[in-house]
């Protein structure tokens, strides 16, 4: 397996235990969820005939560094079933969910660029978007995620946020150097994670040229420029692969998304090949870093791209009610029916296909109107709808991420504001262990769950000369299980590619060739009574 004894006790020493659509932008949400501008401004923003004022931010400098690598815990951080949300609006705005950012944005206000060049300045500009950056979500969020048993936040950020060096070229240009603190501001965001003991997936929500022509891609005229433009093609992969070399030894980093709701143009599995193959090539360690692919809302076609390869690849779906004419004239009841049946049946069918490798990472407990109105107890019908999607994502694939954490007006939305949805929708407390909700107390783990090969064959019958790679692959699983399970109660995800990067260290030193799927099987049992012993079974 990827630990070694050595690794196991070194993990529990530094842990003190050694003892549906695309989601929604303002024409289409108003029609159902009415997001209104703040009544009040905030005192760093005056308004005047119609004139704005941004009063002067002094961004504090940063200089935190991330920790030295810890290859264990980044193996944690990376392979286990992920309950994560969508830090939405941070470091790229919508604008349904901060609307106050966007009072005297320029053109249509409805993208970030529009908040870029408004604001009478991009001085002006510059300073609202840094005291945005520096008070919008802190870590005391991050702190709070972790005490409510998220272990994993989605980061989307645009190009522009890497500084200005990468505006050039680009629309952005004209406003780069609004952006000379976002990159800073984005790596205190995964140290703010870190030291929670949260996991950090990196999205790259807006691409030069735009991969969607959604204002959630930064723009605001609607076109989709990236995929025709061998220049923005280019500058893409220039992001993709600074992205790489900034992240590939962050250990809290779960992994990068190439793209956010990409259209589903005919050459994306290519872009997408030229993507991994130029990030994988940055460096030694990139060759086994986590890469996110969204599947254009076609699960099938991009089930089949990531089952066609080896290395780690995760399929991202996105799963929303809310958007086309048939969702919002069905009722919230008939909804959660379809989430128990054909969402959970197509779910089932493209995890088998990419073996696992598969995450629903934007979902929300939203529904129209009209659908909650053909209900007697819309909360009722609202919280079924809800709980039936968090079972169904824990459950079929390998995690979830709510979209969002946080929006203005928060607290009268719970159907998109996490912090609100929490003990109404959502449950109060998350855990990869049914039943279990309080982290698994470590001391003595090695002794009271580890089980000693001799006993393996008393537990199984085995004989024959592949006896020791019985052994090992379920010996290997069974530790596996209690090594995640002492970090916070994590469980392993990702669990056919753990075995797979597993086997690729193993063949042909200690398990051979033709030995391999022999070591899956007991890798599976071993992890399975592995996981029993953590939850209370054998």
């Amino acid at each position: 397996m990827l630990f070694s004894q050595t690794a196991f006790a070194s993990l529990l020493q530094s842990l003190g235990l050694a003892k549906g659509l695309f989601k929604p932008f303002p024409g289409e949400t108003r029609t159902f969820q009415n997001p209104s501008v703040l009544s009040s401004h905030s005192s760093d923003v005056l308004e005047n005939l119609g004139v704005c004022e941004v009063q002067p931010y002094a961004a504090p400098n940063l200089t935190d560094r991330s920790a030295p690598f810890d290859p264990v815990k980044s193996t944690i951080y990376r392979y286990r079933q992920q309950q994560s949300v969508n830090l939405g609006s941070w470091f790229v705005h919508e604008q349904w969910l901060t609307p106050s950012t966007f009072k005297c944005s320029s053109g249509k206000q409805i993208s970030e660029w529009d908040i870029a060049t408004g604001w009478g300045s991009p001085a002006a500009a510059r300073s609202l978007l840094e005291k945005h950056w520096d008070s919008f979500i802190t870590q005391e969020d991050f702190d709070y995620l972790a005490s409510v048993g998220i272990n994993t936040v989605r980061v989307p950020i645009g190009y522009w946020n890497l500084g200005p060096t990468f505006c050039q070229g680009t629309p952005f240009e004209e406003v780069a150097d609004v952006y000379a603190n976002s990159w800073s501001r984005v790596k205190q965001a995964i140290n703010f994670a870190d030291r929670a003991g949260l996991g950090v997936l990196v999205d790259l929500h807006g691409a030069p040229g735009s991969q969607n022509g959604q204002p959630h891609s930064g723009v605001s005229d609607g076109q989709t420029n990236l995929f025709d433009d061998p220049s923005n093609v280019e500058k893409t992969m220039q992001v993709l692969t600074f992205l790489m070399t900034e992240l590939d030894q962050v250990t809290n980093i779960a992994g990068i998304q190439i793209l956010n709701e990409p259209k589903n143009v005919v050459g994306l599995e290519d872009f997408y090949t030229e993507a991994i193959s130029r990030m994988r090539q940055v460096s030694p360690q990139a060759v086994r870093f986590p890469l996110y692919i969204h599947d254009g809302f076609d699960l099938d076609r991009f089930s089949r791209y990531v089952a066609n390869r080896s290395d780690f690849v995760v399929q991202d779906h996105h799963s929303y009610f809310v958007f086309s004419s048939p969702d919002i004239a069905e009722s919230a009841s008939q909804h959660a029916a379809d989430v128990q049946s054909s969402i959970l049946t197509d779910l089932q069918n493209a995890a088998v296909v990419s073996h696992r490798n598969l995450v629903v990472d934007e979902w929300s407990c939203a529904l129209a109107p009209q659908s909650l109105a053909q209900e007697s107890d819309k909360s009722g019908a609202q919280q079924r709808f809800c709980a039936d999607q968090a079972m169904i994502y824990s459950d079929v694939i390998a995690g979830w991420s709510f979209w969002a954490y946080m929006k203005e007006d928060c607290d009268t939305d719970p159907g998109w504001c996490f912090r609100s949805a929490v003990g109404k929708y959502l449950p109060t407390v998350f855990s990869s262990f049914p039943g279990t909700a309080f982290p698994l107390d470590a001391q003595g783990t090695e002794q009271t769950f580890l089980v000693p090969l001799q006993n393996v064959s008393g537990r199984r019958d085995i004989s024959g000369s592949t006896q020791f790679v019985i052994n090992k692959g379920y010996s290997d699983g069974f530790q596996t299980a209690v090594i995640f399970a002492s970090y916070g109660m994590s469980r392993l995800g990702f669990v056919e590619q753990y075995i797979q990067d597993s086997l690729s260290t193993l063949v042909p030193v200690q398990v051979a060739p033709a030995e391999e799927d022999i070591y899956r099987q007991w890798f599976r049992l071993g992890l399975r009574d592995g996981e029993a012993s953590v939850n209370g079974g054998i």
